[in-house]
């Protein structure tokens, strides 16, 4: 490792020793930055690594709400901005129990990446609490989603911080949170929350956007080897909003889907989920919010408890982890590539961990890292803003469109990229230079002081 990489990542662990994600998550990035480090040494005369591994701000807050029986319940809730370079922080809320300071700040330092390669003017942030949505009534989703919003409205702004969702934060939660944030403020139809309804600011194409931007974003790679989804078999993880669009677009690219999953076990369903059954899904987890046991029983496929295996044994050609970080292990990668995969695209942030990462490299496999492949989503909500700004939407066609124009757009630049870079078809160091350098020379022009 390069001395000055080094330097600056042992002080990243010195400074906060039990974020360990977070240290994963700069130990990637800061590794693969190596050849634009030695390259452009202006970046080290500037201490851009140091800038860059340290949040500009971060926010600690109590959320008290009101459970059901009446008795009051305390949370923790957190707002990581990141970095404000290219424009507004923008990045997701997340409400989860694993929520903390570290796995936010891995998902901000992500996020800044991620944001930059979408061409679009947008910072990185993340944010959330360690809340639990499960279970819970909507009353109670409502109370708390109020709280947070009492203490985050102060932090955040369309020309400040846009946040979004994330895992546990879907369209029931953005309704409560912009209604709070409206009456509290008593400032409508600005671009301070995305992912909203679309009779009152939302971007069609939003829920998609995720799911399908992996697709596509998959789909250029596998164009490179002159190959194609039709007639392809996937393997998702996950059965939220991600993996259920990422379905949906497989289906209609002719594509067979055979497995989907959620905290508690997955399914496999070997002659294809149809659209039919996916809205069989989306009922299940959007609306009743169900276990994906519920598909097992009612079309009769197999079904494993997660505690005794992982879809990643199934044979496929295409494999899409879309459910949470760190989920494909080294041996579950290579499981897949003993099972013939051929390409896989992250749906969700980090799901592969870097012993797998390297596995999939080191055997040719098309590999399509979160920060570029599971961009659509913040690229339509980038989209979002802009319409609010304009006080004007687009169709469904014109966003779709150009979802698929920006996913294209950071497929070439990761490329052309790792061509550059002597690593041609290597995504990883591609998507992370130059999500990088664009973030690095801004900072450089903007002064020392961003």
């Amino acid at each position: 490792m390069d001395k000055y990489i080094e330097r600056v990542y042992n002080k990243v662990v010195e400074k906060d020793p039990d974020q360990k994600v977070f240290h994963q998550a700069a130990l990637e990035v800061l590794e693969s930055l190596e050849p634009a480090i030695k390259k452009y040494p202006i970046f080290e005369e500037f201490s851009i690594l140091e800038r860059i591994t340290e949040p500009e701000r971060l926010i600690q807050f109590r959320i008290p709400w009101k459970d059901k029986d009446g008795k009051i319940q305390v949370n923790r809730g957190f707002r990581v901005q990141f970095n404000s370079a290219l424009g507004p922080y923008k990045g997701g809320l997340r409400l989860h129990p694993t929520v903390n300071q570290g796995v936010l700040k891995f998902l901000g330092f992500e996020q800044v990446f991620k944001n930059s390669l979408t061409t679009l003017p947008m910072g990185g942030g993340k944010g959330g609490s360690d809340f639990d949505p499960k279970g819970k009534t909507d009353a109670e989703v409502e109370a708390f989603c109020e709280s947070l919003m009492f203490e985050l409205y102060r932090h955040i702004g369309q020309f400040i911080d846009v946040p979004a969702g994330d895992i546990g934060v879907g369209g029931r939660e953005i309704g409560y949170l912009y209604g709070a944030y409206r009456k509290i403020t008593n400032i409508h139809g600005t671009g301070v929350l995305t992912g909203k309804g679309g009779g009152w600011g939302g971007s069609l194409i939003r829920p998609e956007a995720t799911g399908y931007g992996c697709v596509y974003f998959t789909r250029e790679m596998l164009k490179t080897k002159s190959e194609e989804f039709k007639g392809k078999t996937v393997v998702i993880s996950g059965s939220g909003n991600v993996a259920q669009y990422a379905t949906e677009k497989c289906i209609q690219l002719g594509a067979k889907v055979i497995a989907l999953s959620d905290s508690t076990g997955w399914i496999h369903d070997s002659e294809g989920i149809t659209q039919e059954k996916l809205e069989f899904i989306k009922d299940l987890k959007n609306v009743r919010r169900g276990r994906i046991s519920e598909y097992a029983d009612k079309y009769k496929v197999d079904y494993t408890k997660t505690v005794d295996g992982s879809p990643w044994s199934l044979k496929c050609d295409i494999a899409l982890p879309s459910a949470t970080q760190n989920e494909v292990d080294a041996k579950e990668a290579k499981m897949l590539v003993d099972n013939g995969v051929i390409a896989v695209g992250e749906g969700a942030n980090m799901p592969t961990v870097p012993e797998g990462v390297e596995i999939f490299l080191e055997n040719g496999i098309l590999f399509g890292p979160g920060k570029a492949a599971n961009a659509g989503g913040v690229s339509v909500s980038g989209l979002e803003m802009a319409q609010n700004s304009m006080r004007y939407f687009w169709t469904r066609e014109e966003v779709d469109a150009k979802l698929l124009q920006i996913m294209q757009a950071i497929h070439e630049n990761a490329y052309k990229t790792s061509d550059t870079f002597g690593v041609k078809g290597n995504y990883v160091i591609g998507a992370n230079i130059a999500g990088f350098m664009k973030v690095a020379n801004a900072m450089v022009q903007q002064g020392h002081r961003v």
